[in-house]
């Protein structure tokens, strides 16, 4: 399936962990952390399916990350352990979180559309998005 398809029905935040100094950003693209588009205006969460389809699994979107953005596949991780669910007018949207595994993050691998920035500065970004970021953040700084 093409990346493109594969976004119709995911969406994608990436984010950079340092465990050395526990600095957490995300990458922001202009008023959204979703790649490589905002959520609908309407969507909404739901619970996790009970039949997940194939255009949903973390390694084809992992596969289409790579192959839209270019961006070294060993130098990314899926965050397995959150699984958030949205709905929209064309069905279900599962949101993925791919970490960047570098010392750094890498700034110009979202270069020029893209920026890391932390959650304090995360003004303007839909409240949605915010809801997803703070359980992120708390799964990763909080430890669940």
């Amino acid at each position: 399936m093409k990346a493109p398809m594969i976004f119709e029905h995911n969406r994608v935040i990436l984010y950079h962990f340092d465990t050395y100094s526990a600095a957490l950003v995300f990458a922001r693209y202009g008023n959204s952390i979703l790649a490589p588009s905002p959520l609908p205006e309407n969507a909404s969460d739901m619970p996790i399916p009970s039949d997940i389809d194939a255009k949903y699994s973390h390694s084809v979107v992992l596969d289409a990350v790579v192959l839209e953005y270019g961006f070294d596949p060993n130098k990314l991780s899926i965050n397995e352990d959150l699984d958030i669910w949205m709905t929209g007018d064309s069905g279900p949207i599962r949101i993925h979180f791919i970490r960047f595994s570098t010392q750094d993050a890498p700034k110009q691998a979202i270069e020029p559309s893209g920026v890391f920035k932390p959650i304090s500065d995360m003004r303007g970004v839909p409240k949605s998005e915010l809801n997803i970021m703070r359980q992120v953040f708390n799964q990763i700084i909080g430890g669940g």
